[in-house]
């Protein structure tokens, strides 16, 4: 029994760890470079993994540049929108309450539609939606959004930023032609701690 107690205990210690190194990124940016190349991770989703997640999402946008036509007016807000099922649950609006990134207030939005989806900074795409993957990057072409999956193929199939697994870690894949194509910056602090992908139009989306 002390044993079982024990194992417990050890968990929730290393949940508790990693969150907390989740939230100094809100203090500071610069701990992103860290944070990226020793991320932890799990080959299934769970809530500790998605709190890491939305961290990656919430620090993406401060490694991004966006055209200033992306945005209607110097005080719109920075529009961070999820597609599809949400598995962050309130991580992302908690992670996010009250922060601003170049002068912009952030903005989440759950959505459903792909007209609305063109409206939006930075497009989560959930897994949920991973049978119309083309469909909604197809409908992202012409518009400066910055889109991330959270599937397997969703970088070469034309996604910006993919979330992967490696050796049981959270990485990220970046698309430089998609990026390109949709007028984004995408900061080389970012870039050199990503794994970068040609694309091929495949997604594991069968």
């Amino acid at each position: 029994m002390r044993d079982l107690s024990k194992y417990w205990r050890c968990r929730a210690d290393k949940r508790k760890n990693h969150i907390s190194l989740a939230k100094r990124l809100l203090l500071a940016p610069g701990l992103l470079l860290i944070f990226l190349s020793s991320v932890y991770g799990q080959h299934s989703p769970s809530a500790t993994e998605y709190h890491v997640k939305a961290a990656f999402l919430y620090n993406f946008v401060k490694f991004v540049d966006w055209p200033s036509d992306s945005f209607p007016s110097e005080s719109t807000p920075l529009q961070i929108c999820i597609l599809g099922q949400n598995p962050l649950g309130l991580e992302l609006e908690n992670l996010t309450r009250g922060k601003m990134v170049n002068s912009r207030s952030l903005e989440i939005n759950h959505i459903s539609s792909l007209q609305r989806a063109k409206t939006c900074q930075l497009l989560f795409v959930s897994s949920s939606e991973r049978r119309r993957t083309r469909e909604i990057l197809a409908a992202m072409e012409g518009a400066s959004v910055l889109t991330v999956g959270d599937e397997e193929g969703f970088a070469r199939a034309g996604g910006v930023i993919n979330f992967v697994f490696e050796s049981d870690k959270v990485r990220f894949e970046v698309n430089m032609d998609a990026a390109t194509r949709a007028r984004l910056k995408i900061s080389a602090k970012l870039l050199v701690l990503a794994k970068l992908v040609v694309q091929t139009g495949d997604v594991g989306d069968n």
